[in-house]
């Protein structure tokens, strides 16, 4: 553990770091600043992210210039219908030594890196998905009975396109539940929209400088655990997420009527971990009631399963979970 000068130390580190990043993040990407805040988090937390939305929304770029700004090595993988396991983790292959013997020798598939761009990982059947489920779970890979440690830090950034596209696979809910997040990548306002055309038609962009390396990313992952949080607080977590669960003393009746399967314990566990990061992004070194409500949507938003009579209905998940904050009984309790 770090000691209360170190500690210190690194807090301003993420403090000052964060308004660096953006600043280095500028010269490729504009705009979407809440969508790089629920990056960051992830990042600094680390644990894994999945954004979502349609093509050409600069999602590959993002991830990117976030893995050249913190000094990580970075691999993408484009996930396809006929991609296999064996093309994410790696595969045996048969080579001759010096000795003229043979040997099977394991090759290292392109997960073997520090940041890993999931492209369209839904585009992928589920058998070749969840072959990511060891590696962001326990972080290594086993093949030929082997295991092979994967290095650190090591974080899956995934992006989707939106279920409804044709040529997409719904991921299996083992999965969707390793991320912290499902960010959501929107269409920008027309003022950004204009000033990335009239940027990126007018020359190359700027080179992006790296600000932290890897070792200081494992640094940061341990102090984000340490930052304090009240019981009341931790408790609001908690009830949030036990609300979105069917059948339970807990959930109000437009949750058993729209929801058909809620979140589990994970989510509160991420939402606290994430709200930890994001009070030190935003200068402060302790998680209030609002940190756990701007993340709810994120971490809430692949973890809950609407009913057929929400979607007949028009409600979306994002309605269950704004409905579910107005309750002061949650907050109160």
């Amino acid at each position: 553990m770090a000691t209360i000068d170190q500690q210190e130390e690194l807090v301003q580190r993420i403090r000052d770091g964060r308004k660096q990043i953006e600043k280095q993040l500028e010269k490729t990407i504009i705009g979407q600043k809440d969508v790089i805040e629920q990056l960051l988090i992830s990042l600094f937390s680390g644990s894994h992210c999945l954004i979502t939305g349609a093509p050409g929304l600069a999602k590959t770029l993002l991830v990117r210039s976030l893995a050249q700004v913190l000094h990580l090595d970075f691999r993408r993988i484009q996930f396809t219908p006929d991609l296999m396991p064996a093309d994410i983790t790696g595969t045996e292959i048969l080579e001759q030594t010096e000795d003229g013997r043979r040997r099977m020798t394991f090759v290292k598939g392109p997960i073997f890196a520090n940041v890993v761009l999931a492209d369209e990982i839904n585009r992928t059947p589920p058998k070749t998905q969840a072959a990511l489920l060891e590696a962001m779970q326990e972080h290594q890979v086993t093949a030929a009975g082997q295991r092979f440690a994967l290095p650190e830090p090591f974080f899956v950034l995934a992006t989707q396109n939106p279920i409804e596209m044709e040529g997409t696979y719904p991921l299996p809910e083992a999965q969707l539940d390793r991320f912290m997040f499902n960010v959501h990548i929107d269409y920008l306002p027309f003022a950004d929209e204009l000033q990335v055309v009239l940027t990126t038609t007018a020359g190359r962009p700027e080179k992006i400088e790296p600000i932290f390396t890897g070792e200081d990313v494992l640094a940061f992952h341990q102090i984000v655990r340490e930052v304090p949080i009240a019981t009341e607080v931790a408790s609001y977590a908690v009830r949030l997420v036990a609300a979105t669960r069917t059948g339970r003393p807990e959930a109000p009746d437009f949750i058993n009527q729209w929801v058909s399967w809620g979140a589990g314990l994970r989510a509160a566990q991420m939402l606290v971990l994430g709200s930890k990061a994001r009070a030190l992004l935003n200068g402060r070194s302790h998680v209030t009631i609002d940190d756990i409500d701007a993340l709810a949507l994120p971490v809430l938003r692949h973890r809950i399963l609407l009913s057929y009579k929400a979607e007949a209905e028009g409600i979306s998940v994002e309605d269950c979970v704004r409905r579910l904050q107005k309750l002061e009984s949650l907050k109160t309790a």
